[in-house]
């Protein structure tokens, strides 16, 4: 990855993030933590990695992406919208009534996704019927999906963990993003997931340890994944939760409240000083 295809990720990892902050506090409602952890990720994703044109949403031979922690949505459809699949200022409609902006996705009303999602467990499972469709198939589109720290404590995950290494879904990428909190606070008190490299490797995984917020190494991490064959490929990337937003970092608070005006502004304002640095660099 040259410089320049770094700062502009970066600038656009930026642009999600702002996103995210504006749609949930239009919405007064949704899930900005763990939206922003991610943010890093669904960028990389949506303008590196998958084989998508938003111009034709279901275009058959696209790469699947599948966001297993559906709550973060917010995260989902900045992106989206950075990329084109529909326009940024229908962001300011999350949760609205009469909005095809849901508060978790929906694969019938929002371009560019592929699966509806929400129940914590769920994605994972659909992913890996996708994946496997397509090695019927014989179809060479790839599957990602996307999980929380927290979600993993759902039995039906490791039923689908059993599943992908069971069928050598080696087209099949899970993406764990540990950013250590979840609603009740630490995922370790709460019910502990780890080791969660080693779990995911006793499940017949090929597995990496990655810090999320580092284009790099999430660009490496995503090239072997494509390199590893006979079982699936598991990433699991430590983040910040509420990453870039000063009072939002770490804070188990974070993850399902909406920032009141104040709020908004204090996050606006630093998140357009990192923009505005990145833009000068």
């Amino acid at each position: 990855m040259t410089s320049q295809e770094k700062k502009q990720l970066q600038i656009t990892a930026c642009k999600v993030r702002m996103g995210i902050i504006e749609s949930t506090h239009a919405a007064k409602c949704g899930h900005p933590g763990g939206s922003l952890s991610a943010a890093d990720m669904f960028t990389y994703l949506y303008f590196k990695e998958l084989r998508v044109d938003p111009s034709n949403p279901k275009w058959a031979e696209r790469d699947r992406f599948v966001l297993s922690k559906g709550h973060c949505a917010p995260g989902l459809y900045a992106a989206l919208a950075n990329r084109g699949f529909f326009p940024v200022e229908d962001l300011l409609t999350l949760r609205k009534v009469g909005s095809y902006l849901q508060g978790h996705p929906n694969m019938n009303s929002v371009p560019g996704v592929d699966m509806s999602t929400g129940s914590l467990g769920q994605g994972i499972s659909t992913a890996c019927g996708m994946a496997l469709s397509a090695k019927y198939k014989g179809q060479d589109w790839r599957v990602y999906t996307l999980l929380g720290d927290g979600e993993i404590q759902e039995g039906q995950v490791w039923e689908a963990c059993m599943f992908a290494s069971h069928y050598k879904l080696d087209n099949l990428c899970v993406i764990i993003d540990n950013n250590g909190l979840q609603i009740d606070g630490d995922v370790a008190k709460v019910m502990s997931p780890y080791p969660i490299d080693e779990k995911l490797e006793a499940f017949g995984f090929d597995v990496q340890n990655i810090n999320g917020h580092d284009f790099d190494a999430i660009e490496a991490a995503l090239n072997h994944a494509k390199t590893v064959k006979g079982k699936p490929s598991a990433i699991v990337m430590h983040t910040v939760k509420g990453k870039d937003v000063s009072f939002m970092e770490n804070e188990a608070g974070w993850h399902g409240v909406a920032p009141n005006d104040a709020q908004y502004e204090q996050a606006m304002a630093e998140l357009k000083q990192k923009l505005s640095e990145l833009e000068g660099m």
